[in-house]
C-alpha cells in the first residue's frame, strides 16, 4: 500500500532528505560534503521560450543558410586573443578532482571541435597540454602547482576569484585523492586532506587585482588573455571590478554551477541562479562600453548549469559570448552511466544520483585517482563521446538562432525571448510571454 493510501502525507519542510540530513548530523557531528551543483530548484533557462520567426519576422532555411557559431576572446590587450570555433568552452576542472584520462579526455573532445579547455587548480598535466589545442591555465588563491613556464605554455590565463557553487569560499581535494603524483604537483604531503584558500593571498582588493594581471602580462609577453572569473553573487560591481583592473574576458559561474567537493550548505545556500546573474553581468559591461564591441570589447562567458543547446542559445540572446561546461561535459564522458550502476549501488548511490566525487571511488574512473577505477575510462573513446555531445549543443543553438532569423548565434538578442515566470522575467528582463510587461521595470 502507498504513503497517500495509507493517508501519510509528506511534510514539505521537513521531507525525507532533509529528516536524512539531520540524522546524519546527528549521528556524525560533521557537516556533509558532496560534490555536483545545487539540488534545489531555482529560475533557470527553462523557464524562457524563444520566439521563433512566422510573419513579423523571417527565418533562414535549415541547413541551407549559413549561421556562425565562432567567437574570438581576449583581444581587448593581448597579442594573441583565442579564435574559437564553437561558443561553449570546457571550465576548469582539476587534475586531482579529476583523473588524469579524464583531464586527456577533456582536451581530446574540445580540440576535435574547435574549443577551449581549463586546467583547475593543481596545475598543467602534460596529458592536458598534449590534447588540448586552446589550453586556459587557472590561477587560483591556493597557487597549487603554480609554474611561470605553464603560464607561457597556456593559450590563455584563467584568474580565479570565486566558483558558483562556492563563492567566498576555498575548494577542498580529501586525502583518498592525493596520491603521490598529485601531492608532487601541489607540493602537499600524501594522504592529507587539502583546503584551498577562499582569496588569493597577495592582494585585499580591486587595485591590487590591476597589478596582479599586469604582473601575468608581463610574464607571458602580453600575448595571452587574461580571464577573471566570479561566482556570481554581486555580480554587477564584481563585474565592472574585474573590467577597471584590466580583464580581457569575465567569466562569471552562476549557483547551479558544479564543484568537486565543498559543503552542501554552502552549494545550496550561498551565491545567485545564473540566470539572475546573467543580465546583471550585461549591464555592467554595457555601462562600460565594451559589450560586443567586437575585438577590442570585453567579452563575457557564462557558465552554471548549462545543458542543452537551448541553453547555450538564451545564454547568447540575453548577452553571453559563450558559455561553459562542467557537470555536462562529465556526463558527456561518462559520469552516472547506468552502465556502472553496480558499483553506484555498492556505495550506497545510483547511477544519476551519484554525487560523493570527494572520495576518490568513482566507478566510472572520472572523479578518482585510484589506477584500477582511472583505467575504466578510455580517453580516446571519452573524448570522442564528448566531441559528439559538444556538436549536438551547437547545432541545437544553431538551428534555434535560424528560426529566429539569425545568421550567427550570437545575433539572438533578449528581443527573441520572453519568460513562462513572473521570477523568471524578473531576473531575466525579458517579457512575460503574452505581455509586454518585464516585472521591476518602468512602464
Amino acid at each position: 500500500m502507498s504513503y497517500a493510501a495509507r493517508g501519510l502525507r509528506e511534510s514539505a519542510t521537513f521531507d525525507r532528505a532533509t529528516i536524512h540530513a539531520i540524522q546524519r548530523a546527528a549521528a556524525t557531528g560533521v557537516y556533509d560534503i558532496r560534490g555536483w551543483g545545487a539540488k534545489r530548484a531555482l529560475p533557470h533557462f527553462d523557464d524562457l521560450l524563444f520566439l521563433g520567426a512566422s510573419m513579423s519576422r523571417y527565418p533562414l532555411e535549415g541547413y541551407r543558410e549559413a549561421c556562425g557559431t565562432d567567437v574570438v576572446l581576449g583581444g581587448r590587450n593581448a597579442a594573441f586573443p583565442l579564435h574559437l570555433d564553437i561558443p561553449v568552452t570546457i571550465a576548469g576542472m582539476s587534475f586531482g578532482a579529476l583523473s588524469a584520462h579524464a583531464k586527456e579526455a577533456l582536451g581530446r573532445g574540445a580540440s576535435a571541435v574547435g574549443t577551449s579547455t581549463t586546467t583547475g587548480d593543481g596545475g598543467m598535466t602534460p596529458e592536458e597540454r598534449g590534447q588540448s589545442k586552446h589550453l586556459v591555465y587557472q590561477y587560483l588563491p591556493s597557487r597549487y602547482g603554480m609554474n611561470p613556464d605553464d603560464l607561457r605554455r597556456a593559450d590563455a590565463i584563467e584568474v580565479v576569484l570565486g566558483q558558483g557553487a562556492k563563492p567566498g569560499g576555498g575548494g577542498m581535494l580529501l586525502g583518498q585523492k592525493i596520491n603521490e603524483r598529485v601531492a608532487a604537483m601541489r607540493t602537499l604531503p600524501q594522504g592529507i586532506d587539502q583546503r584551498s584558500a577562499s582569496r588569493h593571498p597577495d592582494w585585499t582588493g580591486p587595485d591590487d587585482l590591476t597589478i596582479k594581471i599586469q604582473e601575468l602580462r608581463e610574464i607571458t609577453d602580453w600575448e595571452k588573455p587574461i580571464y577573471v572569473k566570479i561566482g556570481a553573487s554581486r555580480t554587477y560591481y564584481d563585474v565592472k571590478l574585474a573590467v577597471h583592473a584590466g580583464a580581457d574576458v569575465v567569466v562569471v559561474d552562476g549557483m547551479q554551477g558544479g564543484t568537486a567537493a565543498t559543503q552542501d550548505v554552502f552549494i545550496e545556500h550561498v551565491g545567485i541562479p545564473t540566470l539572475a546573474a546573467l543580465p546583471q553581468a550585461v549591464q555592467a559591461l554595457q555601462e562600460l562600453g565594451v559589450h560586443r564591441q567586437g575585438a577590442k570589447g570585453v567579452q563575457l562567458i557564462v557558465s552554471g548549469g548549462i545543458r542543452t543547446g537551448a541553453d547555450v542559445a538564451k545564454a547568447l540572446a540575453l548577452g553571453a559570448d559563450a558559455v561553459a561546461i562542467g557537470t555536462a561535459a562529465l556526463i558527456a564522458l561518462g559520469d552516472n552511466d547506468p552502465r556502472w550502476a553496480a558499483g553506484y549501488e555498492a556505495l550506497g548511490s545510483a547511477a544519476g544520483f551519484y554525487d560523493d566525487f570527494q572520495d576518490g571511488r568513482d566507478p566510472a574512473g572520472i572523479t578518482t585517482q585510484d589506477p584500477a577505477l582511472a583505467d575504466r575510462l578510455d580517453p580516446v573513446e571519452g573524448g570522442r563521446r564528448l566531441a559528439n555531445y559538444l556538436r549536438v549543443l551547437t547545432m541545437e543553438a544553431q538551428t534555434i538562432a535560424r528560426a529566429c532569423g539569425k545568421a550567427h548565434v550570437t545575433h539572438l538578442e533578449p528581443e527573441d525571448l520572453v519568460a513562462v515566470t513572473i521570477e523568471a522575467a524578473a531576473m531575466a528582463r525579458v517579457p512575460l510571454a503574452g505581455t509586454d510587461w518585464i516585472p521591476g521595470s518602468p512602464r
